[in-house]
């Protein structure tokens, strides 16, 4: 099995396989710090979480609106140079972060390194789009995630031995990974925005930044980014609402869920190839309808189960349902943008998961807290059959355009 993915992962062009590394390297560093953020603030600010709260609330929009900004001007200057720009401001403002002893300016910094944070993902997204072609696009944005989701293995465990001796050490080594990402994506990385069209006037900043009234005007796009809106939604309260249900409702403690999000990552840096692998020959707005329709299944579980077995049980379904939606959904919204805009279009396919992130956790505490927590998990099914609709719906508009791009590489532009 290693010796497959090893010749698949070979398979890919030389640029690719760099960014994975290099992405690697970054990931992991912030794989170090992220997890204990919220404690190290907590700790030293003395303050509750209502300001921790305040603080990522702070950090969720100016990331949002860094990401906006990002992919306008990777279509305007190129993906290389607005990635290497926002690794590079990271690990600035990562640093000041761990100086700073006053709460205010902590805040202020939170707002910068939230847009800095997310200003080259877009960047990235479309790099990734401009290297891979056709079916092997999805696998490409899957290894990312395994990637992505190692990184998450191994990070923290370190992260909580180096956080015993300073935390200032995790801003310094994060920012550190971040700058050697940065080089490798300078020295080894060629630019891979598509050419101008000969003779086409250059656009201005604003301009560009103007040119998402067009993604707007994309009017199946648009009802794509609706129901990863509603999946989403569903999605999320993986990371939020669920660990503070099991703990309240079935007094499963923390270190319960973290065997569940260890066994979530591990499942992910195992299959997550060879099931990209596998689904490549369908259609791909089936295979949302399938995620869809695996993350109800696995969610409304929550509302019937109560044994920690079976709450494994739900975890490994949602995570089938991970593996099957986020590359596909990645490479859906690649195929819907032409060439000079992919930096946009992967800028407003963000919102997909911005919006649901900063929403979704907010509307299912408010269930909790006044209804019947089990309520949260019924709705989240209910979501779900939305979503199953919503994605049926676009597999009829456009599913066979998008199944045939897939399968010979073409699209009409």
């Amino acid at each position: 099995m290693i010796k497959k993915l090893k010749l698949q992962f070979f398979a890919f062009p030389r640029s690719f396989r760099i960014l994975t590394a290099s992405t690697f390297i970054d990931r992991l560093g912030g794989a170090l710090i992220f997890p204990f953020l919220s404690l190290y603030v907590a700790q030293k600010f003395n303050v509750g979480m209502t300001e921790i709260g305040l603080i990522f609330g702070l950090w969720s929009i100016s990331s949002l609106v860094g990401s906006m900004v990002g992919g306008a001007l990777a279509d305007k200057f190129g993906r290389k140079v607005i990635i290497i720009f926002g690794l590079v401001s990271s690990a600035v403002t990562g640093i000041l972060m761990g100086l700073v002893t006053d709460l205010s300016t902590f805040y202020f910094l939170a707002l910068v390194a939230g847009i800095f944070s997310d200003i080259g993902h877009p960047a990235r997204q479309a790099m990734v789009a401009d290297l891979l072609e056709g079916e092997q696009r999805a696998e490409g944005f899957g290894v990312l995630r395994v990637v992505a989701n190692l990184a998450m293995v191994i990070g923290p465990a370190i992260g909580g031995v180096l956080a015993g001796v300073s935390y200032l050490l995790l801003f310094i080594i994060d920012a550190c990974a971040s700058s050697i990402t940065a080089l490798i994506v300078l020295w080894a990385i060629s630019e891979t925005k598509p050419a101008d069209i000969e003779g086409a006037k250059s656009e201005s900043v604003l301009k560009i930044i103007g040119g998402y009234r067009e993604v707007v005007k994309d009017k199946i796009f648009i009802a794509f980014i609706f129901a990863m809106v509603i999946v989403i939604s569903v999605y999320t309260q993986m990371y939020s609402t669920l660990p503070v249900f099991l703990n309240r409702v079935h007094n499963v403690p923390a270190q319960g869920f973290g065997y569940m999000m260890s066994m979530n990552a591990a499942m992910v840096v195992l299959f997550q190839l060879w099931i990209t692998k596998q689904i490549k020959i369908f259609p791909p707005m089936l295979l949302m309808v399938l995620a869809s329709a695996l993350y109800g299944i696995g969610f409304i579980l929550y509302g019937f189960v109560n044994t920690y077995a079976m709450f494994f049980i739900g975890m490994a379904i949602i995570t089938i349902g991970e593996m099957v939606h986020i590359p596909v959904a990645q490479s859906l919204a690649a195929f819907f943008a032409p060439a000079n805009m992919r930096g946009r279009y992967m800028a407003v396919f963000g919102l997909g998961w911005a919006i649901p992130n900063s929403v979704a956790p907010f509307l299912a505490g408010l269930v909790m807290d006044n209804y019947d927590p089990y309520y949260v998990w019924y709705f989240a099914g209910v979501l779900a059959v939305v979503a199953v609709i919503c994605f049926g719906f676009l597999q009829h508009k456009v599913g066979d355009r998008v199944a045939a791009y897939i399968l010979t590489d073409k699209k009409e532009q």
